[in-house]
């Protein structure tokens, strides 16, 4: 009975945060509009508004990007779920890259900002009146899976506990939480690496439209490889290697001038093997702490992530240096003056190198939410099988 409760308790809770996210990320939309309309004026203090509706939004995001691995266990059969969470896991950096494509071509001066924070506010509203009254399950009619119909996961704090003493987690959760943090600060820094060689603003965004692109694509053709084999670890330690042997060539060519087909084909693969990673990785980390809560093993491992990307953000930044001659560089007041970055880049394919070396020579294990599935399968067919023999008798 207490287990039942608990997993009332439990997808309850899913739909309400789904709906929470919903309603915090219109709720900071409509604030940031705040700032633009006179009768809400509050002079030199409009900033405020920005502030509070951009805090709003970001407190959203905790709240939706734990669920992909949850809703894919509740929702879908064993055969779809690394599929279903790739594409739940997918929809934020392709809601990134959408942003970042429509946002110059909004924005032509300070005058079109209103224009811009109306057109993102829009989606938004739609999406929260979607989750409140569109939204009615919390769970399907039926179960997909045995592992969704008796679900028995531990308490939040002793799943923690689990967690921490699964070495099998923690491997995983450290190499892959890397791998993300480098991600990150490849997005983040690709401008003020390639500007210091000569490259244009507009290509180095068309090189981060490539990456994310291209890990949309391999996501999906792995995301689909991974449910039909369930080989994840393969998979897992296969794409982090491709990745890390991108993250090289970047390192070395990004160095180079007019490098911009073999610049652009390196973004596309570091993407198409980096970004394929998470959902498989996000899977992975369910089947290897299970009866953990899918929730807490996948948002772990984000949040060391996150904590790991202020790291080496920081440590990449230290470690450029200013390029005093730099006749080529097209780096813009806005970004700041013209760095040396080749220490940096080289720093992050070691790190990338060293931490699939780490993964591939370390982590094994057992997928014990399959497991647990079929022998509960077994389990179940052979009581049948008894019962069918005791009425023939």
């Amino acid at each position: 009975m207490d287990g039942c409760l608990k997993s009332v308790l439990v997808t309850w809770f899913i739909l309400l945060q789904v709906i929470l996210c919903a309603w915090l990320n219109m709720m900071g939309s409509v604030i940031r509009i705040f700032s633009i309309l006179d009768f809400l004026d509050l002079g030199s203090l409009n900033f405020v508004y920005l502030l509070v509706g951009q805090c709003l939004c970001g407190t959203a995001q905790p709240l939706i990007i734990f669920s992909p691995t949850k809703l894919a266990a509740l929702w879908f059969p064993e055969h779809q779920r690394a599929t279903a969470n790739m594409i739940a896991s997918m929809s934020n950096p392709l809601g990134i890259l959408i942003a970042n494509l429509l946002s110059p071509a909004l924005v032509q001066g300070g005058k079109d900002i209103p224009l811009m924070l109306g057109v993102y506010a829009g989606p938004a509203v739609f999406a929260c009146a979607l989750a409140t009254l569109g939204v009615r399950d919390k769970v399907p009619p039926t179960p997909p899976s045995a592992s969704a119909s008796h679900s028995n996961s531990p308490s939040f704090f002793r799943g923690l506990k689990m967690l921490l003493r699964n070495t099998a987690y923690i491997i995983l959760a450290l190499s892959v939480a890397t791998g993300i943090a480098i991600f990150t600060c490849f997005s983040a820094l690709l401008e003020q690496i390639l500007c210091v060689n000569g490259y244009s603003n507009f290509f180095a965004g068309l090189s981060g439209a490539l990456f994310i692109v291209s890990g949309l694509i391999g996501a999906f053709c792995l995301g689909l490889y991974v449910d039909r084999t369930k080989k994840f670890t393969e998979a897992t330690k296969v794409f982090l290697c491709l990745a890390a042997l991108a993250s090289i060539g970047f390192a070395v060519v990004s160095q180079l001038r007019n490098q911009t087909y073999a610049l652009a084909t390196i973004s596309s693969l570091f993407g198409f093997f980096g970004f394929a990673i998470y959902p498989v990785a996000m899977e992975l980390a369910v089947e290897c702490s299970y009866p953990v809560g899918e929730g807490s093993s996948s948002g772990l491992i984000f949040v060391i992530s996150q904590l790991l990307g202020v790291v080496l953000m920081l440590l990449l930044q230290s470690l450029a240096v200013e390029k005093k001659d730099a006749p080529f560089s097209t780096c813009t007041s806005a970004i700041g003056k013209a760095l040396d970055w080749s220490t940096s880049t080289l720093m992050m394919a070691g790190i990338c190198s060293l931490a699939a070396c780490f993964f591939v020579a370390a982590f094994h294990t057992n997928y014990r939410r399959i497991f647990a599935e079929v022998s509960h399968d077994f389990s179940v067919n052979k009581s049948e099988e008894d019962v069918a023999v005791t009425a023939e008798k």
